[in-house]
């Protein structure tokens, strides 16, 4: 018994260890490899047809106001105004009542002298694959700039990449590391999370009919 025990032991501890090293090199590759495509500076962004902002709340859990919502909002709304973009997608959740990350941003947009029409909702946008995917699948586009902050457009920028399309990242400004701590952790863990998201082919949750962008 006291063998079987051991043995058990040791195979939590290799596949623990195991998880470990693929984690820190799903992090490493996905980092490396969109670095080059990921950018604070407007000026070093080509022109695109169309931009995709990632979703978040606009309050945090504690109904203080979520810095990462505002800077996104702020950051798509100079990249617009600078003549990049022609179009915004805003892609987020929607999936409980009184929760509405699309409608929150178009509405955030439009305070900020964004055209109404210039902005397409996508209320499917759970997840950042979700988002990636849904803005080649359902709205047609294969080149575009992603808003979000650094951590996150690395990210997406490599999933879009991985899906046959040509993205780069806009990133927003980052919020203190002390207040942004939780979210880096996670971070850490979806990076490894996409890697498995795509040796496991996973799909988007809900397709659709197409969006046609002008």
């Amino acid at each position: 018994m006291k063998k079987l025990i051991k043995n058990i032991f040791k195979i939590f501890l290799l596949l623990f260890v195991a998880g470990i090293i693929f984690i820190t090199w799903a992090n490493y590759s996905i980092k490396k490899d969109s670095d080059p495509k990921v950018f604070y500076d407007i000026a070093d962004l080509p022109a695109t047809k169309t931009a995709l902002l990632l979703g978040t709340g606009k309050n945090l859990s504690n109904g203080q106001p979520n810095a990462y919502f505002y800077n996104r909002i702020k950051a798509t709304a100079d990249l617009y105004k600078s003549g990049k973009v022609q179009y915004i997608i805003v892609s987020g959740d929607n999936s409980q009542k009184n929760y509405n990350e699309p409608e929150d941003m178009q509405l955030a947009l439009i305070q900020y002298g964004i055209p109404k029409d210039k902005i397409f909702l996508d209320f499917a946008g759970f997840r950042t694959l979700d988002s990636v995917v849904r803005a080649k699948e359902i709205f047609g586009q294969k080149k575009l700039i992603i808003v979000s902050q650094k951590f996150h457009n690395e990210r997406a920028v490599f999933l879009a990449k991985q899906n046959g399309m040509e993205a780069f990242g806009y990133n927003a400004p980052d919020v203190n590391k002390y207040a942004g701590f939780k979210t880096n952790i996670r971070e850490y863990l979806a990076k490894a999370k996409a890697y498995l998201d795509l040796i496991l082919g996973v799909k988007p949750k809900f397709g659709g009919d197409k969006v046609l962008i002008p």
